[in-house]
């Protein structure tokens, strides 16, 4: 019977890589989550956040969406009003999109461009 290879000090380089994977996966332990677990934001559903659509005052042919990425990540944000032949800005706080994401209504002015601003409402 051949004695503990850990202890033997003639190990072939076979034993000696067996051996010493061994002990390196004796104290692993392995966790895995079943499906429907998630550590991102999510709305009170428990789904991930969707893009949301602004509805803008005044409108000629604009639109802005918040992507779920953007959403998700519930930093600050400048998104852009396209469309209607110009551009137009809207500032938003972190703490303004982390409640957009969580469904409460948020209203802001956008920037002027060609003497005009839209109110941009998230919700």
């Amino acid at each position: 019977m051949k004695e503990n290879p850990i202890l033997d000090p003639m190990l072939d380089r076979r034993e000696f890589t067996l051996a010493a994977l061994l002990a390196m996966l004796s104290g692993v332990s392995i966790t895995i989550s079943g499906c429907g677990g998630s550590s991102s934001p999510s709305d009170p559903t428990g789904q991930p956040p969707s893009d949301k659509t602004g509805q803008i005052s005044a409108n000629h042919g604009h639109t802005v969406v918040i992507t779920s990425a953007q959403l998700t990540a519930g930093g600050a944000l400048v998104v852009t009003l396209l469309g209607g032949g110009h551009s137009h800005t809207v500032d938003l706080s972190a703490m303004e999109v982390v409640q957009i994401r969580d469904g409460q209504r948020v209203a802001k002015a956008s920037s002027s461009t060609d003497g005009h601003t839209h109110t941009v409402t998230f919700n």
